[in-house]
């Protein structure tokens, strides 16, 4: 490749390459850099994003929701740390589709506690028995 054209390809592929990670969905982590989970929904962003959607870091999965590769929206369901680091380690519940231990050690403890504190913000479940919604903490006998 001519000088010139090399010159002219490098910030070239720099840009195209800013605006396919930017398309991957992300809106930035949401959680503040002094959180205790921050370090875990940045590991999350950057590992886990490209197929899973959790609002905390900032992730939206695939724009095709359609796709077999697809993992699930951690938003819409209630995650346990014991499944999330069950699903590390053995690439999901399926082992097809997920990549094995795609975090490793403290990195994966502190990956599955973020996701078990953030998931399921979307869910909507009925309270528990004895449980009042409607009555305030502080007012509950």
């Amino acid at each position: 490749m001519p000088p010139v054209l090399r010159r002219a390809w490098v910030p070239t592929a720099a840009i195209a390459v800013a605006l396919a990670l930017g398309a991957c969905g992300t809106e930035g982590i949401q959680v503040a850099s002094t959180d205790p989970g921050y370090d875990a929904a940045v590991i999350f962003s950057e590992r886990c994003s490209g197929c899973h959607s959790l609002d905390a870091a900032g992730a939206e999965g695939s724009a095709n929701r359609e796709l077999r590769n697809q993992g699930p929206n951690l938003n819409q369901r209630k995650e346990s740390v014991h499944d999330v680091l069950y699903a590390i380690r053995n690439g999901g519940f399926s082992g097809a589709i997920m990549p094995q231990n795609i975090v490793t050690g403290d990195e994966a403890r502190a990956v599955a506690e973020f996701v078990a504190a953030h998931a399921g913000t979307d869910v909507n479940r009925p309270p528990k028995p004895g449980e009042d919604q409607d009555v305030p903490a502080s007012a509950a006998p």
